[in-house]
């Protein structure tokens, strides 16, 4: 018999939807029919932390540790009556469960409010273009984030909503003081998480538990809840994975950590996973792939599997089942429309392909697995792979993690999930290429694509070449301009104190920003400051860099090495980088807001900077550059409309007479007609018939051409003439 797996993300992730690992190795599970059962205990934390019986013990263990001295803290007790009255609803209007009490809560006198409200007089110019409900959500985040501050003041200062204890699990080298803390009493926080988990242990008595730990900010729970079934049910095996011991975990050596686990695998879990359930049931069998294991009081990694790890068409469709989709909050932090979708609706997560088809940002981690081997999954896979999880979820809103979607695939999936008449909203991350053509995007919407997300990273010619991302900042800007007017929102990722930038550079790339932002070609963005990770191409070769690493020591502490990622170095220009920060993500918060783009780039820092060496219409000029309208014999062409309804008829000219036709088409928002002579319109309609996004063969321009030519004279006349430039204009699509 097949033992019983129980997977859990530990707290915390997002609030809004679930993070996807445990639902894809469930998913792999059911192909050879394992028994398993998953749980977000992140979701499941917040939901009896953040209700009425949650904050009765928040205010009393507040009170019982000490009377709080900041005045914004004993505000939230004083007025503790009234969230302990509003809290239930607030949550339930956030799950969608309550929408009519937006009306009470706009009316602002509803909520109690405290210290993050403040922020509302330099928002109120943003609720004119927010419905009540947006309003309504933002309001309500806000009120959570009080009660968020007044926890981490008054009773737990590792609280955070999409993290805890971050600061424990953030590279450290030794693992001496996430052990320290561990052995103290739980706390508060930690008590909700382990009667949860008690419960959970105790109804579905699993063989071996798998904790995936994705993040730094999930590290301390997932050894607390590790510690305490070890201690509970001694006989069930513990498993970490995810993208933290990815990372993280490389080189450790520390024996303390199998206190807590059994077993910690690297990469893609799949195989891993069942050689563990395989050893569970023969423990003869001693195989393993990529898998840290104890052996004699020392830490012994073991990939003596000869199986090779799964391919992507064979791990299954990820299953979402137990978690209580319903139950997650949406929540909108800061009011943009594009910076919101990371906290705001429920998305399906999936990949379009494993690892990244570009692999050579020198920032990334590209010598690992999970970047480094690249495979697309077929379009036909992805959408059969979309429909099962829209009816198993009942939703349709999907979220491609991927490190970087590659543009070929997501032409074929939007052309697929076209021809199968799919209602689906779509985003995902990408690369500004160039492949990314007006037309490109154009496809891309019409599938229901709705926002991309992409590294701008260091808006400058000069790193960018030597961060090796393959594009220009007027690339960018072209590429940006084709997402926006087909009407896909996008995000730039922005970085600052890449080693060898000047202080230059870093004003240049803000003036860069600011005018991608006043052009409308870009509608959110985020600064994050360079850190050197151990498996960057900068971090294996810094002195090619300009940078020196500080050494690290060869053992976290007498007891081993526990986590090695971000290094810290010292970059030959001597710049302190971090200065920057605070001007940076300010002037970006107020663009993201279509404000301010009249300031001077001084105004946005309190230490002299230098004048920007960027021309004040550097991105506007770009822009107007005409685009390159040469069409290649290979191009796919496709057309998004319908059937024209035709009539012919004769129009006659000082004695002369000739037959004409009028097509008349209608999408979804007008009607328009174009004309031409009977004998063109004729193939017109057989050739758009052909070229339709619902057959499933897709034509080339040159057999668009040889077809015409084998009925009609003057191709180039006829397709370049202003009829045909209507119906470009109107779905019909060179890619």
């Amino acid at each position: 018999m097949k033992p019983k797996l129980f997977l859990i993300t530990p707290p915390f992730t997002q609030l809004n939807t679930p993070y996807p690992a445990t639902a894809y190795i469930k998913g792999f599970l059911n192909t050879f029919e394992v028994p398993s059962e998953q749980a977000d205990l992140g979701i499941e934390v917040i939901l009896k932390l953040f209700s009425r019986e949650g904050l009765q013990g928040v205010f009393a263990q507040a009170t019982t540790n000490h009377k709080p001295k900041n005045i914004n803290s004993q505000r939230i007790i004083a007025l503790q009556d009234e969230y302990l009255k509003t809290i239930d609803s607030v949550i339930a209007f956030l799950q969608g469960k309550n929408p009519t009490l937006a009306l009470q809560i706009c009316q602002e006198d509803y909520l109690p409010e405290a210290s993050r409200f403040a922020q509302l007089e330099e928002l109120d110019w943003a609720f004119g273009t927010m419905g009540t409900q947006d309003k309504a959500k933002h309001l309500a985040t806000l009120y959570l984030e009080d009660i968020s501050d007044f926890i981490v003041e008054c009773v737990d200062e590792n609280f955070g909503f999409s993290r805890y204890a971050e600061r424990l699990g953030r590279s450290a080298n030794s693992f001496d003081e996430l052990y320290e803390a561990l052995q103290k009493e739980p706390s508060y926080i930690d008590g909700i998480l382990l009667s949860i988990l008690e419960e959970k242990i105790a109804r579905i008595q699993p063989e071996l538990f798998l904790i995936s730990v994705p993040f730094p900010g999930n590290l301390y729970s997932a050894f607390r809840s590790a510690q305490w079934v070890k201690k509970h049910y001694p006989n069930i095996k513990i498993a970490m994975g995810g993208g933290f011991p990815n990372t993280e975990l490389r080189s450790l050596s520390d024996a303390r950590v199998f206190e807590f686990f059994d077993f910690i695998t690297l990469d893609d879990g799949e195989l891993p996973v069942e050689l563990l359930i395989s050893n569970i049931q023969n423990p003869n069998t001693k195989e393993f792939k990529r898998t840290f294991i104890l052996e004699e009081g020392k830490v012994v990694y073991k990939n003596n599997a000869s199986k090779p790890d799964y391919k992507q068409s064979q791990v299954g469709t990820p299953d979402y089942t137990d978690l209580l989709l319903d139950k997650y909050i949406s929540v909108i932090e800061v009011v943009n429309p594009m910076h919101r979708m990371w906290s705001d609706g429920r998305w399906n997560k999936l990949t379009m392909a494993h690892g990244c088809y570009w692999g050579k940002c020198t920032f990334c981690d590209i010598s690992l697995d999970y970047i480094k081997i690249y495979e697309p999954i077929a379009a036909n896979l992805l959408c059969d792979r979309m429909e099962e999880m829209m009816t198993q979820t009942g939703q349709n809103g999907f979220h491609f993690v991927d490190e970087a979607a590659p543009p070929a695939l997501m032409r074929a999936l939007a052309l697929e999930i076209l021809r199968r008449k799919l209602s689906v909203t779509w985003w995902t991350n990408i690369r500004f290429e160039k492949s990314f053509s007006a037309d490109l995007c154009r496809l891309l919407k019409a599938s229901g694509c709705i926002a991309v997300s992409g590294g701008l990273e260091v808006a400058s010619d000069r790193l960018l070449q030597l961060i090796d991302k393959g594009v220009t900042v007027e690339q960018v800007a072209k590429v940006t301009r084709n997402f926006t007017e087909s009407g896909i929102m996008v995000h730039a990722y922005l970085m600052y104190g890449y080693p060898t930038q000047t202080v230059q550079e870093t004003i240049d790339s803000l003036e860069m920003v600011r005018q991608l932002f006043e052009a409308g070609v870009l509608q959110s963005g985020f600064w994050h400051q360079f850190a050197m990770t151990a498996h960057s191409p900068v971090g294996l070769n810094p002195e090619q860099f300009g940078v020196t690493p500080e050494l690290l020591p060869l053992q976290g502490s007498e007891k081993g090495i526990f986590a090695i990622n971000d290094i810290n170095y010292t970059d030959k220009t001597g710049i302190d980088h971090e200065k920057f920060s605070f001007g940076l993500k300010k002037s970006l918060f107020n663009f993201m807001h279509g404000i301010c783009f009249d300031f001077e780039l001084q105004e946005w820092f309190d230490f002299k900077i230098p004048k920007t060496k960027i021309h004040p219409d550097f991105i506007f000029n770009a822009l107007q550059e005409e685009e390159n309208f040469t069409t290649k014999p290979t191009a796919k062409v496709v057309w998004l409309g319908g059937k024209p309804s035709v009539e012919n008829f004769t129009k006659s000219k000082k004695g002369n007479s000739w037959e004409l036709a009028k097509l008349t088409f209608h999408d979804k928002k007008e009607s328009f007609a174009i004309q031409t002579n009977k004998a063109e319109g004729e193939w017109l309609v057989a050739i758009l018939d052909k070229i339709a996004v619902s057959q499933s063969k897709v034509y080339s321009f040159q057999e668009i051409k040889t077809d015409f030519e084998q009925h009609l004279p003057d191709f180039e006349l006829f397709w370049y003439s202003k009829p045909m430039q209507t119906l470009r204009a109107f779905g019909l699509l060179i890619l």
